[in-house]
């Protein structure tokens, strides 16, 4: 059973793949916007890395969402429910986290299923 590190660095790397499972973990790039805004961009994040690894949303198992205020989790909903593939929504949970950058509003980590070969 293979273990395949993307971009991998001293301290981390960009995700994981293992028995055609991915681990990654999205933030915003967008720090300036509302929680919205950067739930949206941190989606679209997961999008590109998916897509990169041959994956899509719609293979997304298990979803956790980090929101620092939960005051927006309507706002972080909206994006979600305007981004989710229809029909195949990831298990989900959402925590209130104190984030280590203070401008990050929302931090998304997924456990996805790669596209069969």
């Amino acid at each position: 059973m293979s273990v395949t590190r993307i971009d991998p660095e001293h301290r981390m790397s960009e995700a994981v793949i293992h028995n055609d499972t991915v681990y990654y973990t999205s933030v915003p790039e967008n720090l300036d916007d509302d929680a919205e805004a950067q739930t949206a961009n941190a989606l679209a994040v997961i999008d590109r890395l998916l897509t990169r690894v041959g994956s899509d949303k719609s293979r997304i198992l298990d979803a956790t969402i980090f929101l620092v205020d939960k005051a927006d989790f309507a706002a972080m909903n909206r994006a979600w429910d305007a981004w989710v593939a229809p029909g195949n929504a990831p298990v989900r949970c959402t925590v209130q986290a104190g984030l280590m950058n203070p401008k990050y509003k929302v931090e998304i980590k997924i456990i996805a299923a790669l596209n069969p070969a």
